[in-house]
């Protein structure tokens, strides 16, 4: 697969730093440290604001989900299967089979660690489904200046939600996060509908604090529950289709008319910050993640000989390997391993079924196939008289037909 010119992203990087404060070491997790939460904060970013308590962490479901196997805390591998390859430097991980459900390889699977930006899959599961992807947002200064990782969103600038989604999912775009989310009603309404979805998914270990992945009091995921979050966002065509594109183009936007020594802003283009993407064979894409509380997060997925497996690593660093080469490793791993090979199964719940507190904040505006004004109401009348006058008709040949054939006295 060939290369990609990157834009400059305007305001922040969307990757961390190369270099890591600490040696690496194997995490060890046999003694399950992060079994009701992540592990502590090293900043501020969970503090709650004045008046308010940190939410309490949440339950331990009993049995484990996936299966008894999954409720251990170390490695678990498959009856039989060798060793796991060198280098793997994640907390937590697990790679499943996205068709079958099945859980193939696992380290502390539910564990609850910090999802950063890779909790944008499941914002985008939820957007996805109800915003109309050619309506136009105007950009608002409240977009631009969204913590973190910014795509360049600026205010006047006009975007397609779809375009809003290519910087959500190819540039983990924080102020993309803060347009889809304005659009269901604001950051609280939004993460009341993520939470609501992971639920109905069994996405257990599973609570979003912010849409776009910044830490915020009770933020937490596992392995597993990423795993489940993904393979339900893939179900859906234009997910899958933006995490395998490589590059588009975004919009500018227009000079502050309040500043005369401004100019208007051009477009550039924008480019896809998962490396797995242009350096496996077979990828199909993903999404990573990175605050300075979670470290490294990632999820993607891979295809095969017929075989598609995703493969999702929590509190990783980027010693001895980037996380995408860690997510290669695992996947050669599973990949080789035998058929039937399984330490779990992923639940069939899907986030298809209605739920009433997914909605959109405004109706997106739909064509609609009925003629407008009152047109349509004198069609809809026509129409609603020439079927009670066709079964009135039907009713009186029946009842003709029945007299006809009637024996007689």
């Amino acid at each position: 697969m060939t290369g990609v010119t990157y834009a400059p992203l305007p305001l922040a990087t969307a990757q961390p730093p190369t270099t890591s404060p600490t040696p690496f070491t194997t995490p060890n997790t046999d003694n399950c440290p992060n079994k009701t939460t992540p592990p502590p904060p090293i900043d501020t970013s969970e503090v709650p604001a004045p008046g308010e308590s940190a939410p309490k962490p949440l339950p331990i479901p009993n049995p484990p989900i996936g299966g008894d196997r999954l409720g251990g805390c170390g490695v678990v591998l498959p009856s039989g299967a060798p060793g796991l390859p060198e280098g793997i430097s994640a907390t937590a991980f697990v790679v499943s089979d996205l068709d079958t459900g099945k859980v193939l390889v696992a380290k502390d699977p539910h564990g609850r660690y910090r999802p950063a930006s890779t909790i944008k899959v499941l914002l985008a599961d939820v957007a996805l489904r109800v915003l109309d992807l050619n309506k136009v947002v105007i950009g608002t200064q409240e977009d631009a200046n969204a913590d973190g990782t910014r795509v360049g969103i600026g205010p006047g600038g006009r975007y397609t939600n779809r375009q809003l989604f290519q910087a959500l999912i190819m540039a983990s775009g924080n102020d993309a996060a803060h347009a889809i989310s304005a659009q269901l009603g604001g950051d609280e309404a939004t993460v009341a509908k993520m939470n609501s979805m992971a639920d109905r998914l069994q996405a257990k270990d599973t609570r979003a604090a912010t849409p776009s992945g910044l830490d915020g009091p009770g933020m937490s995921t596992s392995a597993y529950d990423l795993s489940l979050l993904f393979r339900d966002a893939m179900t859906l065509p234009l997910f899958a289709e933006l995490i395998h594109t490589e590059q588009v183009d975004f919009p500018g936007y227009p000079a502050d008319p309040k500043n005369t020594d401004d100019k208007d802003h051009p477009g550039y283009p924008i480019g896809n910050d998962n490396h797995l993407l242009f350096e496996y064979d077979g990828a199909l894409g993903g999404k990573t993640g990175y605050t300075d509380d979670a470290r490294q997060t990632f999820v993607a997925g891979a295809q095969r000989n017929g075989h598609r497996l995703a493969v999702t690593l929590l509190k990783a660093d980027v010693l001895p390997f980037r996380p995408w080469e860690q997510a290669a490793k695992l996947l050669d791993y599973a990949f080789a391993l035998p058929s039937g090979a399984s330490v779990g199964q992923l639940p069939n719940a899907s986030a298809k079924s209605t739920d009433s507190t997914v909605v959109v904040a405004s109706p997106p505006v739909i064509a609609s196939t009925e003629p407008a004004d009152d047109t349509a109401s004198d069609h809809r009348g026509l129409r609603n008289t020439l079927i009670v006058g066709g079964v009135i008709l039907v009713l009186v040949l029946l009842a003709g037909a029945r007299r006809m054939n009637r024996p007689r006295r």
